[in-house]
């Protein structure tokens, strides 16, 4: 029997590993402040802390940096603690925001020494932006054109000694210039599940939930090896639990709620299984055009590409050829469902190379 009490979440935003509308202010309270506090990334962590503590000794600010990585795994939190780190203070924007080379100009005028200017999606600003931000980064001064046609002037202006952090989902779609100009390059990467075991860990005590060790390394599981998504998983077992048990997560109150939530053993939603379902019951495991798919589903292609498909082919469910989208055998057996014998060794076998 249905409880409306329990909170109206959509199943397919659960699993998305953006961030979701009033979401941010809870990201804020659990974000760690010191890199000592910070879980997973070891490498890059590691890495950080000697291009932070090098320049902390040498009294300089530090080289650019950018933080290159699928969304959810702590690039904006590594910004602030970079910020931190170095006692300095952070300017916040993002690349969509930053349209006009005037923008950032006005942003950049306005550092002090030794600032932070954290970019998220980096990879989106505005072509004039970018070329002023090329100067910057370099000789820390910026060219401000004054009039326009033949009579303009460029006024060279003088900016504070800073260090940019850039974030991106696209590394592939920074221009060659801006990429080389960042000084150090951390690549994020999925956590594992110990590691997400720590986060949820980390955030129920934040949050003052009482977790079972079972419950919190389920959740872990389910998580698509991304902590924002083990965050937001923690709060929707909190609502179960405070409304249909006794407040305290265990195990078996964990699998009833991921279970309402529609957030199978795997970490696949609803549209997950759709996905899988279709390709499988409608095109008999593929190829299939992700566009066709995605109509299969009701939902948009880019949904599809960007929400769906990453995590299934990390999954080993799914596998993109040229031909397009095919299931693996492991896709038919998580549906419940049996490959045709000769599946994935005819002429379809040469798709997955």
């Amino acid at each position: 029997m249905h409880d409306d009490s329990v909170t109206d979440f959509d199943a397919d935003e659960t699993l998305s590993a953006l961030p979701q509308t009033g979401e941010r202010e809870v990201e804020k309270t659990l974000r760690p402040r010191h890199l000592a506090e910070f879980v997973g990334q070891p490498r890059v962590r590691e890495q950080l802390e000697l291009v932070l503590e090098s320049a902390r000794r040498r009294g300089v600010p530090p080289d650019h940096v950018l933080l290159s990585g699928p969304p959810g795994l702590g690039k904006t939190s590594l910004a602030m603690i970079i910020a931190a780190e170095l006692d300095a203070a952070i300017r916040i924007t993002s690349g969509p925001a930053l349209e006009r080379a005037g923008d950032l100009a006005a942003m950049l005028s306005n550092l002090a020494e030794g600032d932070v200017l954290f970019i998220d999606e980096i990879h989106r600003i505005a072509r004039p932006a970018e070329e002023m931000l090329y100067l910057a980064m370099e000789d820390f001064r910026v060219d401000v054109v004054v009039g326009k046609g033949p009579g303009a002037t460029s006024i060279p202006l003088e900016i504070a000694p800073f260090t940019l952090v850039g974030a991106t989902t696209r590394s592939g779609a920074l221009t060659g210039p801006l990429r080389d100009r960042f000084g150090f390059t951390g690549q994020m990467e999925f956590y594992a599940d110990d590691e997400l075991d720590q986060v949820v860990r980390r955030a129920s005590a934040i949050l003052g939930i009482e977790i079972d060790p079972a419950a919190s390394a389920e959740i872990a599981r389910r998580s698509r090896g991304t902590p924002r998504i083990s965050n937001r998983l923690l709060r929707r077992v909190r609502d179960y639990a405070e409304v249909r048990a006794d407040g305290r997560i265990t195990l078996d109150v964990t699998r009833a709620a991921l279970e309402v939530y529609d957030v199978d053993e795997l970490g696949l939603d609803r549209l997950d299984r759709a996905v899988l379902r279709a390709l499988v019951q409608s095109f008999g495991g593929g190829p299939v055009g992700v566009s066709t798919l995605a109509v299969a589903v009701g939902e948009e292609p880019t949904t599809v590409e960007e929400v769906c498909e990453p995590y299934l082919v990390r999954a080993g469910m799914l596998a993109r050829t040229p031909r397009g989208r095919v299931a693996t055998a492991a896709a038919w057996e998580h549906l419940g469902l049996r490959p045709p014998p000769d599946y994935g060794r005819s002429d379809q076998s040469t798709l997955f190379d």
